[in-house]
């Protein structure tokens, strides 16, 4: 399987979260939205701006720096 973040993933494309390199308050909100190892995601939109995700059926908006730090598996 193929690791990159999640800022690399194009529109449609799922995949799995393996790692999230961040600490602190941002890895504890992400947590909290859904995003921690194993869970599915889905892109809906990665072309400027934020990306956008669906997670658990939720649409959830990302700044692409905090994306990059997504590590995932497809």
């Amino acid at each position: 399987m193929n690791s990159n973040n999640l800022a690399s993933l194009n529109k449609d494309e799922e995949c799995k979260i393996v790692e999230i390199d961040r600490c602190g308050h941002a890895q504890k909100r992400l947590y909290e939205l859904g995003l921690y190892k194993s869970a599915n995601v889905k892109m809906l939109k990665n072309d400027v701006g934020p990306v956008i995700i669906s997670i658990s059926g939720c649409k959830l908006a990302l700044g692409r720096n905090l994306a990059k730090h997504i590590q995932i598996s497809r």
